[in-house]
């Protein structure tokens, strides 16, 4: 006869909700866990799934994931003359937000390197990739764009013409892919008035030079498009990916690229790294020190919890004692009632997690080293509280039973 057994069945209602309660704060822990598994594999989503061996990107900056990068397009030409290098491609990437339906659509854009880049590396759930150079796109899921959807970003109309699924930012977000010639567009829109008072504004400051007064025909330069001007530099892009060539070093290819002066190289790895080591350490930090702020309230309430069972149960302790039950006996009913307490919350908790954290607007990923972690530290919790009961219960005195 297991005497932990008989007592849970005799208090059945009161011990599941104890389980249920042990269970949701478990599922908490499980869920902290997992936001920041969720968060790292946002963060360096693109960097793993682009598959890039080198990053160029602006000088002495991390990147363009980390933080803002301006480089020129004339460095995709420069980068391709380095020997070793199979292939450069432009990378563009910003992010807006736009009200679509009364609610703010916030959109992380990626602009692609078309026509060498048009998508066929993306995960699609829908339609197709990039079929042509301009007023395309192919959207992630979370965006709620529909496939064939028609989306107005400044002055020009974008169709839906892919989907694909869990291609988040770093922030949440989720990507949507364009042409970089169209990513640039949606970066630097302007309304016609604001263009009209930048035009103004140039034709004012000529007038203030003396070769243009000297010249007025010099200042019908003014009114015309930044583009078609020579002293205004063109739109830049974020940064160039490359690739090099199988067996070559990526090492000498980065060091010639480093010794340019206006760019820095990083490795896919190192890009990695920098990435979580600045916008994820705080996060990683935070989450941390939450998760063990819960496991110890999670082990003082199971040792409160215990200690009121046993409580519960002095007048029949007692009584084993009366009898001659050796103490052994008693030490497994506690030990055994505070095991399965933690067992039974432990996997409650993971199956409520798997209802519940796909509803999250962040993902929440499970690991499986995480979870085996957070069951070897249930099972020392549950052995740890029991603990506080066990020496109640050696306290008890036989005579208690007459009383």
């Amino acid at each position: 006869m297991n005497l932990a057994t008989k007592d849970i069945r005799r208090n059945l209602g009161r011990f599941a909700l104890t389980c249920l309660g042990i269970s949701m704060l478990l599922m908490v822990v499980m869920g902290m866990g997992g936001i920041y598994r969720g968060i790292v594999e946002d963060a360096t989503l693109l960097i793993d799934r682009i598959g890039a061996d080198l990053w160029i990107v602006q000088r002495d900056t991390r990147g363009p994931f980390a933080e803002v990068s301006r480089v020129p397009r004339n460095l995709v030409h420069r980068a391709l003359a380095v020997p070793g290098v199979s292939s450069a491609r432009e990378f563009l990437y910003h992010t807006i937000q736009r009200e679509r339906n009364g609610k703010p659509l916030r959109i992380a854009v990626l602009g692609l390197s078309w026509p060498a880049d048009k998508g066929e590396w993306l995960p699609l759930t829908a339609g197709r990739p990039l079929g042509q150079a301009h007023f395309e796109m192919i959207a992630d899921t979370s965006l709620g764009l529909a496939l064939d959807e028609q989306l107005t970003l400044g002055e020009d109309t974008y169709r839906v013409v892919g989907q694909t699924e869990s291609m988040i930012s770093s922030s949440g977000d989720g990507i949507g892919f364009f042409t970089v010639a169209d990513a640039r567009v949606i970066q630097f829109d302007q309304t016609g008035e604001a263009v009209r008072l930048e035009r103004a504004a140039r034709e004012a400051r000529g007038r203030q030079f003396d070769v243009a007064r000297a010249q007025p025909q010099l200042l019908e330069n003014a009114v015309r498009p930044a583009a078609e001007l020579p002293q205004i530099a063109g739109p830049q892009i974020s940064a160039v990916m490359l690739h090099v060539l199988p067996g070559r070093d990526r090492g000498q290819v980065a060091e010639i690229v480093s010794a340019w002066g206006d760019v820095s190289v990083y490795t896919k790895d190192a890009q990695r790294e920098l990435l979580l080591q600045g916008s994820v350490e705080k996060v990683r930090r935070q989450i941390g020190l939450f998760r063990i702020l819960l496991v110890i309230i999670a082990a003082i309430i199971m040792a409160l919890i215990l200690y009121t069972m046993t409580l519960d149960k002095i007048h029949s302790i007692a009584l084993l004692k009366l009898i001659g039950a050796p103490n052994k006996v008693i030490l497994a009913l506690i030990m055994q009632q505070a095991l399965v307490l933690g067992t039974i919350g432990f996997g409650i908790a993971y199956l409520l997690g798997q209802r519940v954290f796909p509803l999250f607007p962040r993902r929440v990923i499970l690991d499986g080293s995480d979870l085996l972690q957070l069951a070897g530290i249930v099972l020392l919790i549950s052995l740890g509280s029991s603990l506080l009961g066990l020496w109640r219960a050696m306290r008890v005195s036989p005579n208690e039973a007459l009383s």
